[in-house]
């Protein structure tokens, strides 16, 4: 299964200046996959070290930082030599070994010659209380669920990826309605590897349904385990409340939604342990779409959106009969799941600055603003259907005069004097190729 991170792998391998990796991303985004595959493929020898399994050797950073030392135990543990020139070597679920995110900073200073890739399903909510972070020691990395165009690459559609990414517009409109139902099929499925892997085989809704939910309960499952005891129910209720917030015309975050008369200080811990573990994700609202978006952020006021569109379907037991009758699919809840959708061709572009605007004493707004690599600020609408009259936009526009506006919806490529129409199945690389 090809996962686009594997170019960035590519990069940090061949980097003059190469740091330890830290290598973030939620429960079962296909973290661990990607690493082996890397490994197998671009080096002679992996060693991999999963410190939550059983003979691990959690202790071994903690009588001290002598590289030497920890690499002669590295070579006991693995029944073979590490050579730094073509050896990588995984730490995974890294915030189980005490002071191992501390030792990444000593491999670092005193032997940077090693390749050293550090993961963990819950590294971002460890990072880490009780040890001394290696700022400015380590380089980052997020896997995210696989986007629409890796969904179409397991689907076998390799011609269809290779026309969205020569952005031939002509080439593309005639596959318009074979792409779209693709893309009603992503909504149901989602990004997660599991869950698209199922469905490339054996097209089976009900097992795809029963993956979904298997994660979801993993999920719920490290609440318990792994989130301070005090703040456990407002997780599990912020979480819940996820499809009635994405819901709503006006997908703002209301604490009034989880519990009546809640209020922000009772949540915000709950809220950033969702967060920091990748499972959800906060864009906040912009009180003037200027330069640099994140000086005009407003922090009581935000989205949240789910990791993947498939999970939040799941949640919502959304039905496979409604993906396969007509359109019905991008308008249910609002359009929340066309939303989530734009969300998450958006959020791997780490370029993007993502936030949202809404309009003074008004339930509208404007569903993404987004500030790419070159500084140009664009608004983004994402429509759930054909209908495609948006007056907050337009207002937006009118107000504002950005340089470029983009809707995306069913309807073709087409580009007008004040703003252009993107295609959904394609608006992940629209922002890639323009170099945003």
């Amino acid at each position: 299964m090809y996962r686009a991170a594997i170019k960035a792998l590519m990069e940090w391998k061949l980097s003059a200046i190469r740091k330890p990796l830290i290598f973030l991303g939620a429960r079962q985004v296909g973290k661990t996959w990607l690493l082996k595959e890397f490994g197998r493929t671009e080096f002679r020898q992996i060693l991999y070290i999963n410190f939550e399994e059983k003979d691990a050797p959690r202790e071994i950073f903690q009588e001290n930082f002598n590289i030497d030392r920890i690499i002669t135990l590295l070579n006991a543990y693995g029944g073979f030599k590490i050579t730094p020139e073509d050896t990588l070597i995984v730490f995974d679920e890294i915030q189980t070994a005490p002071q191992g995110i501390t030792a990444l900073k000593y491999f670092y200073e005193n032997a940077p010659q090693y390749r050293i890739i550090a993961a963990g399903s819950l590294l971002g909510v460890n990072l880490h209380p009780k040890e001394s972070f290696p700022v400015g020691k380590v380089n980052f990395l997020t896997l995210h669920p696989l986007s629409f165009t890796e969904f179409l690459l397991a689907m076998g559609e390799t011609a269809l990826v290779e026309l969205i990414e020569k952005r031939d517009f002509e080439l593309i409109n005639p596959f318009s309605s074979k792409l779209i139902n693709y893309l009603r099929y992503y909504l149901f499925v989602g990004g997660m590897p599991e869950a698209v892997l199922s469905f490339s085989q054996n097209r089976d809704w009900n097992e795809v349904r029963k993956i979904q939910k298997s994660i979801l309960k993993s999920y719920e499952g490290d609440f318990s385990k792994h989130a301070p005891k005090e703040i456990l129910p407002r997780i599990n209720m912020v979480w819940k409340s996820i499809p009635t917030q994405l819901a709503k015309e006006n997908k703002k975050f209301i604490y009034g939604i989880i519990k009546e008369g809640a209020r922000a200080k009772d949540f915000e811990m709950a809220i950033q342990w969702l967060t920091d573990a990748g499972l959800l994700h906060k864009i906040y609202n912009v009180s003037k779409p200027a330069l640099p978006l994140a000086a005009y952020s407003e922090l009581s006021a935000f989205k949240l959106f789910h990791n993947d569109v498939g999970l939040l379907g799941a949640m919502t037991n959304i039905s496979a009969k409604t993906i396969v009758e007509g359109d019905a699919v991008f308008t249910e809840f609002k359009g929340a799941l066309t939303e989530q959708f734009v969300f998450q061709q958006l959020v791997p572009n780490e370029e993007l600055s993502i936030h949202y605007f809404s309009f003074d004493n008004s339930k509208y707004e404007i569903d993404f603003i987004v500030q790419g690599e070159n500084d140009e600020i664009i608004p983004i609408e994402a429509k759930s259907g054909e209908n495609l009259r948006a007056r907050s936009f337009r207002l937006f526009c009118e107000k504002f005069q950005p340089q470029t506006a983009v809707r995306t919806s069913l309807s073709n490529y087409r580009k007008e004097e004040w703003m252009t129409n993107v295609p959904l199945y394609v608006i992940g690389n629209f922002f890639n190729s323009r170099g945003l």
